[in-house]
Protein backbone atom coordinates (compact mmCIF):
# COMPACT_ATOMS: atom_id res chain seq x y z
CA UNK A 1 0.00 0.00 0.00
CA UNK A 2 1.68 3.10 -0.60
CA UNK A 3 1.16 6.17 0.57
CA UNK A 4 -0.47 9.18 -1.45
CA UNK A 5 0.82 12.84 -1.47
CA UNK A 6 -2.41 15.51 -1.86
CA UNK A 7 -1.78 18.65 -3.96
CA UNK A 8 -0.60 21.06 -1.65
CA UNK A 9 -2.95 24.26 -1.24
CA UNK A 10 -1.06 26.21 1.28
CA UNK A 11 1.48 28.92 0.15
CA UNK A 12 4.49 28.96 1.58
CA UNK A 13 5.35 31.63 4.35
CA UNK A 14 8.71 33.76 3.34
CA UNK A 15 9.23 35.08 6.64
CA UNK A 16 8.54 33.81 10.55
CA UNK A 17 6.00 36.08 11.27
CA UNK A 18 4.16 35.09 7.97
CA UNK A 19 4.30 31.72 9.22
CA UNK A 20 3.09 32.76 12.98
CA UNK A 21 -0.10 34.39 10.97
CA UNK A 22 -0.48 31.46 8.43
CA UNK A 23 -0.42 29.15 11.85
CA UNK A 24 -2.49 31.22 13.64
CA UNK A 25 -4.98 31.49 10.43
CA UNK A 26 -5.22 27.46 10.26
CA UNK A 27 -5.58 27.54 14.81
CA UNK A 28 -8.80 29.76 13.84
CA UNK A 29 -10.06 27.66 11.17
CA UNK A 30 -9.79 24.25 13.10
CA UNK A 31 -12.16 26.02 15.69
CA UNK A 32 -14.39 27.51 13.15
CA UNK A 33 -14.94 24.36 10.97
CA UNK A 34 -14.50 22.02 14.32
CA UNK A 35 -17.90 24.39 15.88
CA UNK A 36 -20.16 25.07 12.88
CA UNK A 37 -19.26 23.22 9.97
CA UNK A 38 -17.51 24.01 6.79
CA UNK A 39 -20.69 25.85 4.93
CA UNK A 40 -21.26 27.76 8.16
CA UNK A 41 -18.00 28.85 8.77
CA UNK A 42 -16.66 32.22 7.04
CA UNK A 43 -13.62 33.54 5.85
CA UNK A 44 -14.35 36.92 7.98
CA UNK A 45 -15.39 34.47 11.05
CA UNK A 46 -12.24 32.87 10.72
CA UNK A 47 -9.55 36.49 10.26
CA UNK A 48 -11.68 37.74 13.25
CA UNK A 49 -11.01 34.63 15.50
CA UNK A 50 -7.88 34.20 14.01
CA UNK A 51 -6.64 38.33 14.74
CA UNK A 52 -5.83 38.76 11.27
CA UNK A 53 -6.77 41.06 8.45
CA UNK A 54 -8.35 40.24 6.00
CA UNK A 55 -6.20 40.80 3.20
CA UNK A 56 -3.63 38.49 5.60
CA UNK A 57 -6.13 35.70 4.30
CA UNK A 58 -5.58 35.96 0.53
CA UNK A 59 -1.72 36.01 1.20
CA UNK A 60 -1.68 32.30 2.35
CA UNK A 61 -4.79 30.90 0.70
CA UNK A 62 -7.12 31.41 -2.48
CA UNK A 63 -10.42 30.66 -0.38
CA UNK A 64 -12.05 28.94 2.37
CA UNK A 65 -11.86 25.64 -0.16
CA UNK A 66 -8.15 25.91 -0.19
CA UNK A 67 -8.28 26.70 3.42
CA UNK A 68 -10.05 23.71 4.48
CA UNK A 69 -7.95 21.23 2.13
CA UNK A 70 -4.89 22.72 3.79
CA UNK A 71 -6.72 22.10 7.36
CA UNK A 72 -6.95 18.49 6.40
CA UNK A 73 -3.18 18.05 5.00
CA UNK A 74 -2.35 20.18 8.54
CA UNK A 75 -4.28 18.25 10.80
CA UNK A 76 -2.83 14.52 9.23
CA UNK A 77 0.72 16.37 9.84
CA UNK A 78 0.19 17.16 13.13
CA UNK A 79 -1.74 13.51 14.27
CA UNK A 80 1.55 12.28 12.69
CA UNK A 81 4.08 14.32 14.51
CA UNK A 82 2.85 14.29 17.77
CA UNK A 83 2.76 10.19 17.49
CA UNK A 84 6.18 9.83 16.06
CA UNK A 85 8.59 11.41 18.62
CA UNK A 86 6.41 9.09 21.08
CA UNK A 87 7.33 6.20 19.38
CA UNK A 88 10.93 7.41 18.77
CA UNK A 89 11.06 7.08 22.72
CA UNK A 90 9.76 3.87 22.55
CA UNK A 91 12.59 0.92 22.93
CA UNK A 92 10.00 -2.26 22.91
CA UNK A 93 8.31 -4.30 20.51
CA UNK A 94 6.16 -3.82 17.55
CA UNK A 95 2.59 -4.83 19.14
CA UNK A 96 3.93 -2.27 22.08
CA UNK A 97 4.86 0.63 19.69
CA UNK A 98 1.43 0.48 18.54
CA UNK A 99 -0.24 0.07 22.15
CA UNK A 100 2.16 3.77 22.56
CA UNK A 101 1.25 5.07 19.30
CA UNK A 102 -2.60 4.92 20.15
CA UNK A 103 -2.11 6.06 23.33
CA UNK A 104 -0.74 9.28 21.93
CA UNK A 105 -3.58 9.66 19.40
CA UNK A 106 -5.99 9.18 22.28
CA UNK A 107 -4.41 11.99 23.63
CA UNK A 108 -4.26 13.83 20.53
CA UNK A 109 -7.47 13.50 20.13
CA UNK A 110 -8.93 15.26 23.45
CA UNK A 111 -7.01 17.94 23.03
CA UNK A 112 -8.30 18.34 19.23
CA UNK A 113 -11.82 17.33 19.42
CA UNK A 114 -12.73 18.95 16.36
CA UNK A 115 -10.08 16.68 14.25
CA UNK A 116 -13.64 13.81 13.68
CA UNK A 117 -16.05 17.04 12.45
CA UNK A 118 -13.14 18.11 9.90
CA UNK A 119 -11.97 14.43 9.17
CA UNK A 120 -15.76 13.66 8.40
CA UNK A 121 -16.42 16.25 6.44
CA UNK A 122 -13.50 16.01 4.19
CA UNK A 123 -14.88 13.24 2.61
CA UNK A 124 -17.25 15.87 0.84
CA UNK A 125 -15.80 18.92 1.02
CA UNK A 126 -11.74 17.30 0.03
CA UNK A 127 -12.49 14.05 -0.93
CA UNK A 128 -8.54 13.21 -1.96
CA UNK A 129 -7.29 15.03 1.16
CA UNK A 130 -9.32 12.69 3.08
CA UNK A 131 -8.38 9.47 1.31
CA UNK A 132 -4.86 10.66 1.84
CA UNK A 133 -5.39 11.03 5.22
CA UNK A 134 -6.65 7.61 6.04
CA UNK A 135 -4.33 5.97 2.89
CA UNK A 136 -1.08 7.36 4.78
CA UNK A 137 -1.80 6.57 8.40
CA UNK A 138 -2.92 3.10 7.44
CA UNK A 139 0.79 3.10 5.23
CA UNK A 140 2.75 4.33 8.06
CA UNK A 141 1.13 1.32 10.56
CA UNK A 142 1.89 -0.89 7.83
CA UNK A 143 5.47 -0.31 7.84
CA UNK A 144 6.19 -0.51 11.02
CA UNK A 145 4.22 -3.96 11.66
CA UNK A 146 6.51 -5.40 8.49
CA UNK A 147 9.40 -3.85 10.28
CA UNK A 148 8.46 -6.36 12.93
CA UNK A 149 7.86 -9.22 11.18
CA UNK A 150 11.25 -8.85 9.48
CA UNK A 151 12.67 -8.93 13.16
CA UNK A 152 10.74 -11.84 13.73
CA UNK A 153 7.79 -9.65 16.34
CA UNK A 154 5.38 -11.03 14.56
CA UNK A 155 3.17 -14.22 15.24
CA UNK A 156 1.59 -13.36 11.24
CA UNK A 157 2.26 -11.44 7.95
CA UNK A 158 1.11 -8.05 8.26
CA UNK A 159 -0.97 -7.03 5.43
CA UNK A 160 -3.23 -4.37 4.52
CA UNK A 161 -6.05 -5.30 6.02
CA UNK A 162 -4.12 -5.39 9.77
CA UNK A 163 -3.07 -1.98 9.32
CA UNK A 164 -6.96 -0.77 8.46
CA UNK A 165 -8.47 -3.16 11.47
CA UNK A 166 -5.55 -1.10 13.75
CA UNK A 167 -6.42 2.07 12.45
CA UNK A 168 -10.18 1.38 12.13
CA UNK A 169 -9.88 0.46 16.39
CA UNK A 170 -7.71 3.54 16.63
CA UNK A 171 -10.24 5.98 15.05
CA UNK A 172 -13.25 4.66 17.09
CA UNK A 173 -11.38 4.38 20.32
CA UNK A 174 -10.64 8.14 20.13
CA UNK A 175 -14.11 9.02 19.02
CA UNK A 176 -15.45 7.05 21.86
CA UNK A 177 -12.51 8.17 24.78
CA UNK A 178 -11.00 11.19 23.42
CA UNK A 179 -14.08 12.80 21.78
CA UNK A 180 -16.97 11.63 23.97
CA UNK A 181 -15.31 10.74 27.39
CA UNK A 182 -12.74 13.37 29.04
CA UNK A 183 -11.61 11.28 32.11
CA UNK A 184 -11.37 8.14 31.01
CA UNK A 185 -7.60 6.67 31.51
CA UNK A 186 -5.63 6.88 28.18
CA UNK A 187 -3.19 4.33 29.41
CA UNK A 188 -5.93 1.98 30.59
CA UNK A 189 -8.08 2.32 27.31
CA UNK A 190 -4.82 2.09 25.19
CA UNK A 191 -3.59 -0.95 27.32
CA UNK A 192 -6.68 -2.96 26.74
CA UNK A 193 -6.76 -2.59 22.76
CA UNK A 194 -3.47 -3.56 22.84
CA UNK A 195 -3.62 -7.08 24.78
CA UNK A 196 -5.92 -7.08 21.39
CA UNK A 197 -3.53 -6.67 19.05
CA UNK A 198 -0.81 -9.12 21.08
CA UNK A 199 -3.16 -11.89 21.56
CA UNK A 200 -4.33 -11.55 17.65
CA UNK A 201 -0.57 -10.26 16.23
CA UNK A 202 2.16 -11.52 18.25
Amino acid sequence: MDAVAAPKVMREPRTERGRRTQRAILDAAAAEFGEKGFHESSIVSITIRAGVALGSFYTYFESKEALFKALVQDMSCRVRDHVAPVLARHGGGAIGAEGIALAAFLDFARQHKEIYRIIDEAEFVAPEDWRAHYLNTAARILERLQAAHAKGELGVEPSEVHAWAIMGMNVFLGLRFGVMDGIADLAEVAAAANALLKDGLG
